[in-house]
């Protein structure tokens, strides 16, 4: 039945039977043969059918949070006997909102460092998709905000606090500040992240509080590609400290620090809440548990 309870939930995500059976690299066939033996065996109809998938039933919803359950403790179970036999090994899948991405090998060095038969994917992606994508299994924990938008049932570790900077060229606009505002950035070309990052939404909101509405020239979802923007002199953007320095053009650029409102954003490591953790996310959540303390968080 675990098989099956996976290719539930890989429908339930895709809401579409041949892109599901394309990620689960099964036939259509399969897929739709293996949904209706467990409708059989569940005694409930889990898929709402037409010419094309069309949700779930409200049993069928029921189900998923069950297969979830099923599925994620099935994985746990197997990498505890897989770590008995051989030591931590296997594969760690992380998600991370681009603010965090210059944090990222903070907490895999060293893991890595400690366990080298793990390996590790980074996916930079949006603070919601990463909730997404821990519900659905599809990794196993995100870098992400913490206090500003709701993170449901998960376990977090805060690991820096957030403090907003004006980026700019080194002969650039305001470039010789100590401290500018938020309404004097906002009358700048600006370069900013997408509307649907959280950083984005988070950035709108303080120039609200400031009485003002900003309107970027360029948006993207790539820090790098908002910070080679700002090396031509032609923009500036808003960016923490720390990821201005990760790109290494310190010559490059001024740092200016944003002032009326001065506000500061913890970020953190989540995981979907669940006991036991499996031996990888537990091993994760200590390092980075290590690492808060080094931040006195």
């Amino acid at each position: 039945m675990i098989d099956k309870l996976e290719y539930f939930i890989a429908l339930a995500r895709e809401r579409h039977f041949a892109r599901a059976a394309e990620e689960l690299g099964i036939s259509q066939p399969t897929l739709s043969a293996a949904v209706r033996q467990l409708e059989d065996q569940l005694g409930v109809v889990l898929v709402n059918r037409g010419s094309r998938f069309q949700g779930l039933t409200p049993e069928g919803q029921r189900v998923l949070e069950w297969a979830r359950r099923i599925v994620g403790d099935a994985r746990t179970m197997r990498e505890e006997m897989r770590a008995a036999r051989k030591g931590l090994s296997g594969h760690i899948r992380l998600a991370a909102i681009p603010t965090t991405l210059a944090m990222v090998p903070r907490i895999t060095a060293p893991f890595q460092e400690k366990h080298p038969d793990v390996t590790f994917s980074v996916l930079s992606t949006t603070s919601l998709k990463i909730l997404s994508l821990l519900e659905n299994l599809e990794i196993d924990a995100g870098l992400t905000y913490l206090e500003n938008e709701p993170l449901g049932r998960v376990t977090s570790v805060p690991l820096h606090v957030e403090r907003y900077h004006l980026i700019t060229a080194r002969h650039g606009p305001l470039a010789d500040r100590e401290s500018v505002t938020w309404r004097e950035v906002a009358d700048l070309s600006l370069c900013l992240l997408t509307s649907d990052m959280q950083n984005r939404r988070i950035i709108n909101s303080h120039f609200a509080e400031a009485g003002v509405v900003v309107k970027p020239t360029l948006e993207s979802n790539s820090m790098i590609v908002l910070f080679s923007h700002v090396r031509t002199g032609r923009w500036c953007s808003i960016m923490p400290e720390n990821v201005a320095l990760s790109f290494g053009f310190h010559d490059q650029i001024s740092i200016v620090s944003i002032v009326d409102p001065s506000p500061h954003h913890i970020v953190g490591l989540v995981a979907t809440h669940r006991e036991p953790f499996t031996p990888l996310v537990s091993a994760l959540l200590h390092e980075a548990r290590i690492l808060a303390e080094q931040a006195q968080f």
